[in-house]
């Protein structure tokens, strides 16, 4: 089955041809069917005319063998059937038990009911005999002497051609089937031409939006005219204009939070380098202190560490946010940089770690290692050992795997781990971190070009990280 079009100017054009083609057919067919009684009535009263006028010249002659008057001849019916004839006719004229036929039809070839009826009035049947068609006018003589006329008993029948008619029919038919060819042709032209015309503003208010949707926000239209379509268009500027406006009061303050959050974020280091200094003398004296004293500057020294990875994290983010982000890349073997990140952690004893020693990838060496601790920091405060780290080339790229054994995160939090701020179920409120090191991760592969994933593991979570090949 051939598929119907769904475009709206298929549409338009086939409904617009269709009634086109259906007022075409009405319009020809009416047209046909009057010219074509006009025509017949009119082959019909000359026909009758001419029969009824050349019956009433007979001078032989004609009765219902009263006394004393001599019945028709066969000699009289042949001049009688003479009179009638004309050019492509044929006449057979009857008297009782005599016949003549003057040309190829006979009394045979005269219906019934026809025969019948000649006996009243003049009539007339069409009927087509040998595969042509024939007009039959068939009447009684009647006496033309006397206060009035009777009938003598003397029936003719003429068979008149009805081949002009006919092929003037024949011509009339193909004029109006080309007449509707040609109608329905320029009703195609004229309905394509109104789709587009109709079309064009549908075609414009598309373009527009699909820009709106790239981003070229100032894009707008021309309004011409008064109509549905104009104002539809005039809605479409006002809306655009007003999503502008809304566009860039947003841009404005999502730059305002960022440079705030990067202004914030610098302003912290210093005073932070000065508590993390005073923090390592404390460190160092919490043993001698008493045993009140030294929890409580422990728990200061946590503090302090937690706020300086939520302000590092803070500037790394607001870096991505800016665009300033860069990858530097170089060939980076990735069983070593994996083990540099642990032993700088003091991860080593904690992590099994599974990688071909001659793996080596074009890397940022920054970038990956920050991705790997993220990800066995992660497993390491919310999970369980034992962690295992996989690496593994590809065809395409380099996989990297991390795995814990813990109770997993929640099904409807997968979906947000890589938001930031967001730490899955109440306990984790108040636990280590800042909430941002999955989202810098997966800012990270990003930038790489790579994809960060999460599943869960029975028991576990499993991260998978693909980095492509440069």
């Amino acid at each position: 089955m051939i598929p119907l079009p769904t475009g709206l100017r298929a549409r338009l054009v086939i409904t617009f041809t269709l009634v086109a083609v259906t007022a075409s057919v009405l319009v020809a067919t009416i047209g046909f069917e009057l010219a074509k009684a006009a025509l017949v009535q009119r082959a019909e009263d000359t026909a009758v005319d001419v029969v009824v006028r050349e019956l009433n010249r007979i001078t032989f002659p004609v009765g219902r063998l009263r006394q004393g008057e001599a019945p028709p001849t066969s000699q009289n019916l042949a001049e009688l059937a003479q009179a009638l004839d004309g050019p492509g006719r044929s006449v057979t004229v009857e008297y009782r038990n005599l016949a003549y036929a003057d040309g190829p039809l006979t009394m045979a070839d005269v219906p019934n009911e026809l025969y019948g009826r000649a006996k009243q009035n003049v009539v007339s049947q069409r009927k087509v005999i040998h595969g042509e068609l024939w007009l039959i006018v068939g009447s009684e003589v009647y006496r033309q002497s006397g206060p009035a006329a009777e009938p003598t008993g003397l029936r003719a029948f003429v068979f008149f051609p009805l081949r002009d008619e006919e092929s003037q029919l024949s011509t009339l038919r193909s004029t109006l089937t080309q007449g509707g060819a040609v109608i329905v042709l320029i009703a195609l032209v004229v309905a394509w031409l109104s789709a587009r015309q109709v079309l064009l503003p549908v075609r414009r208010l598309s373009a527009a939006a699909q820009a709106l949707g790239e981003g070229r926000l100032d894009t707008r239209l021309p309004v011409h005219g008064q109509d549905e379509l104009a104002e539809l268009t005039a809605r479409f500027n006002d809306a655009a204009a007003a999503l502008e406006l809304s566009v860039a009061e947003l841009r404005s303050l999502e730059a305002m939070s960022r440079r705030f959050v990067a202004d914030v974020s610098h302003e912290l280091r210093t005073p932070l380098t000065a508590m993390t200094a005073v923090a390592d003398v404390l460190y160092d004296e919490a043993d001698r202190l008493p045993e009140e004293s030294a929890e409580a500057v422990r728990l200061v020294l946590g503090e302090i560490e937690r706020l300086r990875e939520l302000i590092e994290h803070l500037i790394e983010i607001s870096r991505f946010d800016a665009g300033t982000a860069t990858l530097n890349l170089e060939p980076v073997n990735v069983a070593d940089a994996i083990q540099d990140c642990l032993e700088v952690r003091g991860w080593s004893k904690q992590v099994q770690v599974k990688a071909p020693r001659n793996l080596t990838v074009n890397l940022d060496p920054r970038r990956f290692d920050v991705v790997v601790a993220n990800l066995v920091g992660n497993a390491l405060k919310h999970g369980q050992p034992p962690v295992l780290v996989n690496a593994r080339g590809t065809e395409n790229g380099l996989e990297v795997k991390v795995r814990d054994h813990g109770k997993g995160i929640p099904a409807e939090a997968l979906a947000h781990v890589f938001d930031r701020f967001y730490k899955a179920g109440a306990g984790r409120a108040r636990s280590q971190g800042s909430g941002l090191g999955l989202s810098i991760a997966r800012a990270n592969v990003h930038l790489h070009g790579g994809t960060i994933s999460v599943r869960p593991q029975d028991p576990g979570t499993l991260f998978t990280v693909w980095l492509p090949r440069p």
